[in-house]
Protein backbone atom coordinates (compact mmCIF):
# COMPACT_ATOMS: atom_id res chain seq x y z
CA UNK A 1 0.00 0.00 0.00
CA UNK A 2 1.40 3.60 -0.61
CA UNK A 3 2.72 4.80 2.53
CA UNK A 4 0.68 8.11 2.42
CA UNK A 5 -2.52 5.99 1.52
CA UNK A 6 -1.71 4.01 4.67
CA UNK A 7 -1.53 6.87 6.78
CA UNK A 8 -4.88 8.26 5.54
CA UNK A 9 -6.40 4.96 6.02
CA UNK A 10 -5.41 4.93 10.14
CA UNK A 11 -6.20 8.27 10.26
CA UNK A 12 -9.79 8.08 9.17
CA UNK A 13 -10.29 5.29 11.97
CA UNK A 14 -9.14 7.97 14.92
CA UNK A 15 -11.79 8.61 17.21
CA UNK A 16 -13.49 5.80 15.63
CA UNK A 17 -13.51 3.39 18.93
CA UNK A 18 -15.53 0.46 17.40
CA UNK A 19 -13.21 0.37 14.68
CA UNK A 20 -15.71 0.44 11.75
CA UNK A 21 -14.60 -0.61 8.19
CA UNK A 22 -13.30 1.81 5.57
CA UNK A 23 -15.60 2.54 2.65
CA UNK A 24 -14.72 3.82 -0.47
CA UNK A 25 -16.94 4.93 -2.89
CA UNK A 26 -16.84 5.28 -6.68
CA UNK A 27 -19.61 7.42 -8.46
CA UNK A 28 -20.66 10.74 -6.38
CA UNK A 29 -23.15 11.52 -9.09
CA UNK A 30 -27.24 12.19 -8.58
CA UNK A 31 -27.48 9.23 -6.28
CA UNK A 32 -24.13 8.23 -5.24
CA UNK A 33 -23.47 11.53 -3.09
CA UNK A 34 -26.44 11.49 -0.88
CA UNK A 35 -25.27 7.83 -0.22
CA UNK A 36 -21.55 8.64 0.87
CA UNK A 37 -22.96 11.73 2.89
CA UNK A 38 -24.85 9.16 4.52
CA UNK A 39 -21.74 6.41 5.37
CA UNK A 40 -19.60 9.43 6.37
CA UNK A 41 -22.45 11.29 8.25
CA UNK A 42 -22.58 7.01 10.65
CA UNK A 43 -19.42 7.41 11.51
CA UNK A 44 -17.42 5.37 8.74
CA UNK A 45 -14.26 6.68 7.56
CA UNK A 46 -14.98 7.39 3.72
CA UNK A 47 -12.53 7.62 0.34
CA UNK A 48 -14.04 8.74 -2.52
CA UNK A 49 -12.28 8.93 -6.10
CA UNK A 50 -12.46 12.25 -8.64
CA UNK A 51 -15.58 12.73 -10.06
CA UNK A 52 -15.99 15.00 -12.96
CA UNK A 53 -18.18 17.41 -11.10
CA UNK A 54 -16.29 18.32 -8.00
CA UNK A 55 -19.19 19.69 -5.87
CA UNK A 56 -20.13 16.56 -4.38
CA UNK A 57 -16.86 15.88 -4.15
CA UNK A 58 -15.58 18.93 -2.18
CA UNK A 59 -19.05 18.94 -0.03
CA UNK A 60 -17.91 14.83 0.80
CA UNK A 61 -14.36 16.08 2.03
CA UNK A 62 -15.90 18.69 3.93
CA UNK A 63 -17.84 16.46 5.91
CA UNK A 64 -14.45 14.12 6.43
CA UNK A 65 -14.10 11.77 3.75
CA UNK A 66 -10.56 11.36 2.26
CA UNK A 67 -9.89 11.51 -1.64
CA UNK A 68 -8.07 8.94 -3.75
CA UNK A 69 -7.38 8.89 -7.28
CA UNK A 70 -8.03 5.83 -8.87
CA UNK A 71 -9.43 2.38 -8.07
CA UNK A 72 -6.62 0.94 -7.52
CA UNK A 73 -5.35 2.97 -4.53
CA UNK A 74 -9.39 2.95 -3.12
CA UNK A 75 -9.47 -0.77 -2.78
CA UNK A 76 -5.54 -1.19 -1.05
CA UNK A 77 -7.12 1.28 1.38
CA UNK A 78 -10.66 -0.01 1.93
CA UNK A 79 -12.69 -3.07 2.97
CA UNK A 80 -15.32 -2.40 1.19
CA UNK A 81 -16.43 -0.09 -1.85
CA UNK A 82 -19.07 0.79 -3.14
CA UNK A 83 -19.86 1.27 -7.05
CA UNK A 84 -22.17 3.71 -8.36
CA UNK A 85 -21.54 4.61 -11.59
CA UNK A 86 -23.28 4.22 -15.37
CA UNK A 87 -23.87 0.67 -15.99
CA UNK A 88 -21.45 -2.56 -16.62
CA UNK A 89 -18.77 -1.21 -18.99
CA UNK A 90 -17.89 1.28 -16.45
CA UNK A 91 -17.89 -1.62 -13.28
CA UNK A 92 -16.23 -3.92 -15.94
CA UNK A 93 -13.47 -0.85 -16.40
CA UNK A 94 -13.01 0.19 -12.82
CA UNK A 95 -12.44 -3.87 -11.55
CA UNK A 96 -10.24 -5.33 -14.23
CA UNK A 97 -8.26 -1.83 -15.31
CA UNK A 98 -4.80 -1.78 -14.42
CA UNK A 99 -5.03 0.90 -11.96
CA UNK A 100 -8.36 -1.10 -10.95
CA UNK A 101 -9.48 -3.00 -7.94
CA UNK A 102 -8.61 -6.54 -9.05
CA UNK A 103 -4.99 -5.30 -9.53
CA UNK A 104 -4.96 -4.11 -5.21
CA UNK A 105 -4.89 -7.56 -4.37
CA UNK A 106 -6.69 -6.54 -1.05
CA UNK A 107 -7.56 -9.98 -0.22
CA UNK A 108 -11.13 -9.94 1.36
CA UNK A 109 -12.37 -6.64 0.06
CA UNK A 110 -16.18 -6.80 -0.87
CA UNK A 111 -17.27 -4.70 -3.91
CA UNK A 112 -20.85 -3.75 -3.35
CA UNK A 113 -22.28 -2.39 -6.88
CA UNK A 114 -25.17 -0.10 -6.35
CA UNK A 115 -25.08 0.58 -10.59
CA UNK A 116 -28.19 -0.82 -12.76
CA UNK A 117 -25.72 -3.37 -13.99
CA UNK A 118 -26.16 -6.21 -17.08
CA UNK A 119 -26.60 -9.70 -14.77
CA UNK A 120 -24.58 -11.58 -17.19
CA UNK A 121 -21.67 -9.56 -16.52
CA UNK A 122 -22.58 -9.12 -13.02
CA UNK A 123 -21.87 -13.00 -12.82
CA UNK A 124 -18.68 -12.58 -14.85
CA UNK A 125 -17.27 -10.34 -12.39
CA UNK A 126 -18.01 -12.24 -9.45
CA UNK A 127 -15.89 -15.13 -10.33
CA UNK A 128 -13.21 -13.15 -11.53
CA UNK A 129 -13.10 -11.30 -8.04
CA UNK A 130 -13.52 -14.43 -5.96
CA UNK A 131 -10.30 -15.79 -7.59
CA UNK A 132 -8.66 -12.99 -6.67
CA UNK A 133 -9.73 -13.17 -3.25
CA UNK A 134 -12.23 -10.70 -2.96
CA UNK A 135 -16.44 -10.73 -3.18
CA UNK A 136 -19.00 -8.90 -5.21
CA UNK A 137 -22.52 -7.81 -4.15
CA UNK A 138 -24.93 -6.29 -6.26
CA UNK A 139 -27.48 -3.40 -4.68
CA UNK A 140 -28.83 -1.92 -6.95
CA UNK A 141 -31.28 0.95 -5.76
CA UNK A 142 -35.05 2.04 -5.66
CA UNK A 143 -36.40 5.73 -5.00
CA UNK A 144 -34.68 8.95 -6.21
CA UNK A 145 -31.91 11.46 -5.51
CA UNK A 146 -34.50 12.99 -2.75
CA UNK A 147 -34.00 9.74 -0.68
CA UNK A 148 -30.40 9.05 -1.25
CA UNK A 149 -29.67 12.36 0.22
CA UNK A 150 -32.34 11.47 3.19
CA UNK A 151 -30.96 7.85 3.11
CA UNK A 152 -34.34 6.13 2.68
CA UNK A 153 -33.55 4.34 -0.49
CA UNK A 154 -34.56 0.90 -1.61
CA UNK A 155 -31.95 -1.83 -2.11
CA UNK A 156 -32.13 -5.02 -3.50
CA UNK A 157 -28.87 -7.25 -2.25
CA UNK A 158 -27.53 -10.14 -4.22
CA UNK A 159 -24.72 -11.60 -1.82
CA UNK A 160 -24.14 -14.71 0.09
CA UNK A 161 -25.14 -14.48 3.58
CA UNK A 162 -21.96 -13.98 5.20
CA UNK A 163 -21.42 -10.89 3.03
CA UNK A 164 -24.70 -9.66 3.34
CA UNK A 165 -23.90 -9.54 7.58
CA UNK A 166 -20.71 -7.78 6.46
CA UNK A 167 -22.54 -5.07 4.31
CA UNK A 168 -25.83 -4.63 5.94
CA UNK A 169 -24.91 -2.30 8.12
CA UNK A 170 -23.30 0.66 5.92
CA UNK A 171 -26.20 -0.03 3.80
CA UNK A 172 -28.37 0.81 6.47
CA UNK A 173 -26.91 4.23 6.56
CA UNK A 174 -28.18 4.82 3.21
CA UNK A 175 -31.55 2.44 2.63
CA UNK A 176 -34.80 2.56 4.89
CA UNK A 177 -35.80 -0.65 2.89
CA UNK A 178 -33.25 -3.92 2.33
CA UNK A 179 -34.42 -7.18 0.62
CA UNK A 180 -31.56 -9.94 0.69
CA UNK A 181 -32.80 -11.55 -2.84
CA UNK A 182 -30.27 -14.64 -2.36
CA UNK A 183 -27.14 -15.46 -4.44
CA UNK A 184 -24.81 -13.04 -6.28
CA UNK A 185 -26.30 -11.26 -9.39
CA UNK A 186 -30.19 -11.54 -8.14
CA UNK A 187 -29.95 -8.14 -6.74
CA UNK A 188 -29.73 -6.71 -10.11
CA UNK A 189 -31.98 -9.40 -12.21
CA UNK A 190 -34.66 -7.81 -9.60
CA UNK A 191 -34.06 -4.47 -10.03
CA UNK A 192 -34.52 -5.25 -13.97
CA UNK A 193 -37.48 -5.97 -13.68
CA UNK A 194 -38.41 -3.57 -11.08
CA UNK A 195 -37.15 -0.99 -14.18
CA UNK A 196 -39.54 -2.49 -16.42
CA UNK A 197 -42.56 -2.44 -14.62
CA UNK A 198 -42.03 1.42 -13.81
CA UNK A 199 -40.30 2.16 -17.84
CA UNK A 200 -43.96 0.37 -18.90
CA UNK A 201 -46.01 2.45 -16.63
CA UNK A 202 -44.19 5.61 -18.22
CA UNK A 203 -44.95 4.39 -21.87
CA UNK A 204 -48.57 3.45 -21.22
CA UNK A 205 -48.93 6.72 -18.86
CA UNK A 206 -47.26 8.90 -22.11
CA UNK A 207 -49.36 7.38 -24.94
CA UNK A 208 -52.81 7.44 -22.48
CA UNK A 209 -51.94 11.08 -22.48
CA UNK A 210 -52.15 11.42 -25.97
CA UNK A 211 -54.95 9.44 -26.81
CA UNK A 212 -56.61 11.68 -24.36
CA UNK A 213 -55.75 15.03 -25.68
CA UNK A 214 -57.02 13.60 -29.41
CA UNK A 215 -60.07 12.63 -28.08
CA UNK A 216 -61.03 15.96 -26.56
CA UNK A 217 -60.10 15.40 -22.86
CA UNK A 218 -56.92 17.16 -21.27
CA UNK A 219 -54.40 16.07 -18.88
CA UNK A 220 -56.24 18.05 -15.73
CA UNK A 221 -59.52 15.68 -16.31
CA UNK A 222 -57.11 12.13 -16.75
CA UNK A 223 -55.40 13.22 -13.43
CA UNK A 224 -58.91 14.09 -11.97
CA UNK A 225 -59.93 10.34 -12.32
CA UNK A 226 -56.46 8.24 -11.93
CA UNK A 227 -54.78 9.90 -9.05
CA UNK A 228 -57.47 9.48 -6.73
CA UNK A 229 -58.46 5.82 -7.81
CA UNK A 230 -56.68 2.47 -7.73
CA UNK A 231 -54.16 3.05 -11.07
CA UNK A 232 -52.66 5.54 -9.21
CA UNK A 233 -49.00 4.98 -7.53
CA UNK A 234 -46.08 6.51 -6.69
CA UNK A 235 -44.29 6.66 -10.08
CA UNK A 236 -47.62 7.56 -11.39
CA UNK A 237 -47.60 10.75 -9.12
CA UNK A 238 -43.93 11.54 -10.18
CA UNK A 239 -44.17 11.10 -13.49
CA UNK A 240 -46.78 13.71 -13.84
CA UNK A 241 -45.13 16.67 -12.03
CA UNK A 242 -43.57 16.87 -15.35
CA UNK A 243 -47.00 17.15 -17.05
CA UNK A 244 -49.07 19.19 -15.03
CA UNK A 245 -46.28 21.53 -13.04
CA UNK A 246 -43.54 21.64 -15.39
CA UNK A 247 -41.39 20.49 -12.68
CA UNK A 248 -38.24 18.51 -14.22
CA UNK A 249 -36.74 17.59 -10.31
CA UNK A 250 -39.63 15.25 -9.33
CA UNK A 251 -38.34 12.27 -11.51
CA UNK A 252 -34.82 12.69 -12.42
CA UNK A 253 -34.18 9.47 -14.48
CA UNK A 254 -32.27 10.03 -18.10
CA UNK A 255 -33.96 8.15 -21.16
CA UNK A 256 -30.64 7.68 -21.78
CA UNK A 257 -30.73 5.22 -18.54
CA UNK A 258 -33.66 3.75 -19.17
CA UNK A 259 -32.58 2.64 -22.62
CA UNK A 260 -29.95 1.33 -21.35
CA UNK A 261 -31.79 -0.84 -18.18
CA UNK A 262 -34.27 -2.15 -20.86
CA UNK A 263 -30.90 -3.48 -23.34
CA UNK A 264 -29.54 -5.17 -19.84
CA UNK A 265 -33.21 -6.30 -19.75
CA UNK A 266 -33.01 -8.03 -23.36
CA UNK A 267 -29.94 -9.35 -22.63
CA UNK A 268 -31.07 -11.23 -19.16
CA UNK A 269 -33.67 -12.30 -21.57
CA UNK A 270 -31.96 -13.96 -24.29
CA UNK A 271 -29.46 -15.38 -21.66
CA UNK A 272 -32.47 -17.39 -20.22
CA UNK A 273 -34.61 -17.79 -23.57
CA UNK A 274 -37.26 -15.74 -22.14
CA UNK A 275 -40.13 -14.10 -25.02
CA UNK A 276 -40.34 -10.63 -23.84
CA UNK A 277 -42.78 -9.09 -26.58
CA UNK A 278 -43.68 -6.51 -24.61
CA UNK A 279 -40.70 -5.42 -23.39
CA UNK A 280 -39.45 -5.34 -27.34
CA UNK A 281 -41.68 -2.42 -27.24
CA UNK A 282 -41.26 -0.30 -24.67
CA UNK A 283 -37.22 -0.87 -25.15
CA UNK A 284 -38.32 0.59 -28.83
CA UNK A 285 -39.84 3.21 -27.41
CA UNK A 286 -36.83 4.61 -25.54
CA UNK A 287 -34.67 4.07 -28.18
CA UNK A 288 -36.81 5.99 -30.46
CA UNK A 289 -36.20 9.17 -28.10
CA UNK A 290 -32.85 8.91 -27.74
CA UNK A 291 -31.52 8.27 -31.37
CA UNK A 292 -33.90 11.40 -31.77
CA UNK A 293 -31.58 13.18 -29.53
CA UNK A 294 -33.44 13.66 -26.07
CA UNK A 295 -31.50 11.19 -24.38
CA UNK A 296 -30.69 13.66 -21.65
CA UNK A 297 -34.54 13.90 -21.34
CA UNK A 298 -36.03 12.64 -18.08
CA UNK A 299 -38.78 10.16 -18.57
CA UNK A 300 -41.28 11.55 -17.87
CA UNK A 301 -40.98 13.86 -20.83
CA UNK A 302 -41.67 11.35 -22.80
CA UNK A 303 -45.24 12.22 -22.49
CA UNK A 304 -43.96 14.98 -24.32
CA UNK A 305 -42.14 12.99 -27.55
CA UNK A 306 -45.31 10.83 -27.86
CA UNK A 307 -47.34 13.87 -27.68
CA UNK A 308 -45.50 15.54 -30.32
CA UNK A 309 -45.22 12.30 -32.79
CA UNK A 310 -49.09 12.80 -32.54
CA UNK A 311 -49.01 16.34 -33.75
CA UNK A 312 -49.83 18.27 -30.07
CA UNK A 313 -47.55 20.89 -28.96
CA UNK A 314 -46.47 19.41 -25.83
CA UNK A 315 -47.90 17.00 -23.13
CA UNK A 316 -50.30 19.04 -21.67
CA UNK A 317 -53.15 20.45 -22.96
Amino acid sequence: MDPVLGRLSRDSNKGNPMNKPVIGFIGVGLMGHGMAKNIVENGYPLMVMAHRNRQPVEDLLHRGATEVHSAREMAEACDIIHLCVSGSPQVEQLVRAPDGIIAAGKKGLIVVDCSTSDPVSTLQLAEELRGAGMDLADAPLGRTPKEAEAGTLDAMVGASPETFARIKPVIDCWAGLVVHMGEVGLGHKMKLINNFVALGYAVLYSEALAVARKSGLSAEQVDSVLRPGRLSNGFYETFMKWTLERDENAHRFAITNAHKDMRYLSNLANSIGAVTPVQATLRNAFAAMEAAGRGEDYVPMMADFIAEANGLDDSKA
